[in-house]
């Protein structure tokens, strides 16, 4: 993480707009996990059975190409327990969306790598800051790997990628974003103000004046200190976040949006039917659709709690750290109505998305929320 030091020493014009190019940036990986749960939801994720980084961007462009892309998907288990029968045009349809995901993935390579070497050339990114760019470009890399791995436990025996390893292709995903952002938060913050701070202390010792340390600007820029344990409290609510988004991947894994569409009860019930029928016991936690949903309805509970009461604990704080309390906890409502309404209506693909999208979103304001609370 860079130093306060670091920050202070560059000019602030460079430094937003180094800020405002990650946070691009961080928009765009959120496009990209939306657009993947597209892929997932309209059943698109397994169209295209190969992985060619570079000659992969361009699509079939012959009516030939797309016979043979064709002829390789209906190899797959997906399309003949699934799909038999299907259409070309019915094929190019899911396609698109597989492509499109891919092609996303790619931009953002070159959305990051391209400013990155202007601002490095131009010095708005100082040598000290280099290697953690690098290791975020690293990390972008894996997940490209990541994603074709989860690819491949839906090519053999299987007619959908694997619930863990989506888990872990989202997991990737939002580390990504998330440390993406918080980047980000650190250059569009206001310079640091403890030389100010400083020189005013002085001043104050010669013209017997009092130090302003409540003026708007100042309150803005100095949030809690992590001595007060605010910014690990609120950490600690980023990760709960994190947490109950995978919890919500291996539902989707598990197609648990389809079981149990009743609330606040399922189906009549506090806790699924059968909820340990498999072997070992510990096992169903991850297979079991009904027992995820189960996990994932009492994540939401457990966050939309500890959102109200950061909320709470805001009120005496910063003007920044009450804003961002604000806005994590009308996120987190809206987030919950949502996930019930997707839940009653069997989970219809806009609905879906928008859900996750929303999640996406409670997991920015969090990582908001965090960095006003731990500067």
């Amino acid at each position: 993480m860079a130093t306060m030091t670091t920050f202070a020493r560059m000019p602030i014009s460079s430094r937003r707009a180094v800020g405002w190019w990650l946070a691009v940036l961080a928009s765009f990986i959120a496009a990209m996990v939306v657009v993947g749960g597209l892929t997932r939801l309209t059943g698109s994720g397994l169209s295209i059975t190969e992985w060619h980084p570079v000659t992969g961007v361009v699509p079939p462009l012959s009516e030939s190409a797309w016979q043979t892309e064709f002829a390789k998907y209906q190899h797959i288990p997906q399309y003949r327990l699934e799909h038999r029968g299907m259409s070309l045009v019915g094929f190019k349809a899911i396609y698109w969306w597989e492509w499109t995901h891919r092609l996303l993935g790619r931009l953002i390579g070159f959305v990051f790598l391209l400013p990155f070497l202007y601002f490095v050339a131009v010095r708005a990114i100082s040598r000290t800051e280099i290697p953690r760019m690098v290791l975020l470009f690293a990390l972008g890399c894996l997940q490209g790997f990541v994603g074709w791995w989860m690819v491949e436990s839906g090519l053999e025996t299987r007619v959908s990628v694997s619930q863990y390893r989506l888990a872990i292709h989202l997991g990737v995903a939002l580390i990504l974003f998330a440390a993406i952002l918080w980047t980000a938060f650190e250059y569009l913050a206001p310079p640091p103000l403890a030389g100010e701070v400083a020189c005013d202390a002085k001043r104050s010792k010669t013209e017997g004046g009092r130090v302003d340390t409540t003026s708007p600007l100042r309150l803005a820029s100095l949030g809690s200190s992590p001595a007060s344990g605010g910014g690990k409290i609120a950490t600690a609510f980023v990760i709960l976040v994190y947490m109950q988004m995978l919890l919500g991947a291996l539902v989707a894994g598990l197609h648990g949006g389809l079981v149990y569409n009743t609330w606040p009860s399922m189906d009549g019930r506090v806790f699924p039917e059968g909820a340990f029928f498999g072997k070992p016991w510990w096992l169903n936690f991850f297979e079991n659709a009904g027992l995820a949903q189960f996990d994932h309805r009492l994540g939401a509970y457990v966050v939309t709690a500890a959102a109200a009461w950061l909320w709470l604990r805001s009120r005496r704080q910063t003007p920044l750290a009450r804003a961002s309390a604000n806005a994590l906890l009308a996120v987190t409502a809206a987030q919950i109505v949502l996930g019930i309404v997707t839940l009653l209506n069997q989970a219809p693909v806009a609905l879906a998305a928008l859900h996750q999208a929303m999640a996406v979103a409670l997991l920015a304001t969090a990582l908001w929320h965090a960095f006003e609370q731990s500067r």
